[in-house]
């Protein structure tokens, strides 16, 4: 197990290295750290969630709390990012989302995935 993995799997928010990380490109990216509540989740929120993410090319992650609610850390575009909040306010089909809390926080550096774009993953609590 990687050591972030590890890191991630006690509970601790990840880290973004700058090993190896793609440069934050534009000034009008943004990053929101958000907690969904509600029925959100045995309901598949953290794959729609990353589905979502995906194909908005965001990075970041998703992960369960032990509260029952679902927390977010995604970053990009402004556009992207809102059209990602507006998709969590959502959810998938058997959710039911009572809140979405949404803050702003300083942006980090993204490391690429594949093909050069960012990595959007799930981190587990246990």
């Amino acid at each position: 197990m990687k050591r972030d993995d590890m890191r991630a799997s006690r509970g601790a928010r990840p880290d973004e290295s700058a090993e190896s990380a793609v440069p934050v490109s534009s000034s009008d990216d943004i990053r929101v750290h958000a907690v969904v509540a509600g029925l959100v989740q045995g309901v598949g929120f953290r794959y729609f969630t990353v589905m979502t993410a995906g194909k908005l090319g965001l990075g970041g992650w998703v992960r369960n709390c032990y509260d029952g609610s679902v927390e977010v850390e995604a970053q990009g575009e402004r556009g992207k990012v809102a059209r990602l909040i507006s998709a969590l306010k959502q959810g998938p089909r058997y959710a039911d989302v009572e809140r979405v809390d949404v803050t702003e926080i300083p942006l980090q550096e993204l490391k690429p995935a594949r093909h050069g774009f960012p990595s959007f993953g799930v981190f587990y609590e246990r």
